[in-house]
């Protein structure tokens, strides 16, 4: 026998309120859990990093500490160019990253945080990381949709792999190039948690003036380097006075950006330290 009409109408609203209510729970569930349950990234030649996905900011503290990466310590953020750096400008660049950022990273115990993609300045750090057997943190953070995590599907044909060499992964939201830069300096605040960070800007494009312009925000100061091309060369100019772009006399007129020769690693490695002690330079 058929049901009545109202009858019917009632089990229909109360089987789509079911649905809803079950989905919302499903995704609290999956969102608990992507928030601090560590999972592990299984590269080739046995390497491996541990990750974790947040969906908010003010989850980023419960995400690090997940990671196993609590308390404070100070920290190098670095930025700047992903795909605008050609062959001759990375053999340039290898020995500042072995001997100016990392071993002064290795000096102070601190950590190395950027956007963890196997491209232009992110893989030269994890190469130097590597070549210099760090036992230091380096965070990749990265949009979950601009990446390729080993063994998933490519979200998109421009996703770039990630960085093997890294020894922390932080994923977040964002399927846009760019998506990453408010939480990488969400992410630099977390890990130092009160500690000195300094922001190294190499080469760079169009989301290297955001990713400084975050930096100044949070108060950090910025060491641009001279010759390395692009953005870190209008900043520098800007510094000196010359013609720039009008974003970069801006960022400078801050206060806090440094122009330093790429080419003057000891001169690097001195302003480095010295900003991580807290000094002026």
């Amino acid at each position: 026998m058929a049901l009545p009409a109202h009858t019917r109408r009632v089990r229909g609203w109360y089987a789509r309120w079911v649905g809803r209510a079950l989905r919302s729970v499903d995704t609290q569930l999956r969102r608990l859990g992507t928030i601090t349950t560590p999972f592990l990234i299984r590269f080739e030649h046995g390497r491996t990093a541990t990750a974790v996905r947040v969906d908010e900011p003010a989850d980023v503290p419960a995400g690090l500490a997940a990671l196993g990466l609590h308390g404070s310590r100070p920290v190098i953020v670095l930025v700047g160019g992903a795909g605008g750096l050609d062959d001759g400008d990375a053999d340039r660049l290898r020995s500042l990253f072995v001997d100016g950022l990392i071993s002064t990273a290795i000096r102070y115990g601190a950590a190395a945080v950027d956007g963890g993609t196997m491209s232009g300045v992110m893989r030269l750090l994890g190469e130097a990381h590597h070549a210099a057997a760090a036992a230091t943190p380096l965070v990749g953070v990265a949009a979950v949709g601009t990446i390729i995590i080993p063994g998933d599907p490519a979200p998109d044909a421009g996703a770039a792999a990630l960085e093997p060499h890294h020894t922390h992964f932080v994923l977040v939201p964002g399927d846009e190039w760019g998506a990453e830069a408010a939480w990488i300096a969400d992410v630099a605040a977390a890990v130092a948690s009160g500690m000195p960070s300094v922001t190294v800007l190499v080469n760079g494009g169009e989301i290297a003036y955001d990713d400084v312009e975050r930096s100044i925000a949070a108060g950090r100061p910025v060491i641009t380097l001279a010759g390395s091309g692009r953005t870190a060369d209008q900043l520098a100019a800007a510094l000196r006075g010359d013609v720039a772009d009008p974003r970069a006399r801006s960022l400078a007129a801050s206060g806090l950006v440094r122009a330093v020769p790429m080419d003057d690693v000891a001169y690097v490695s001195r302003t480095l330290t010295a900003l991580l002690q807290n000094d002026t330079v």
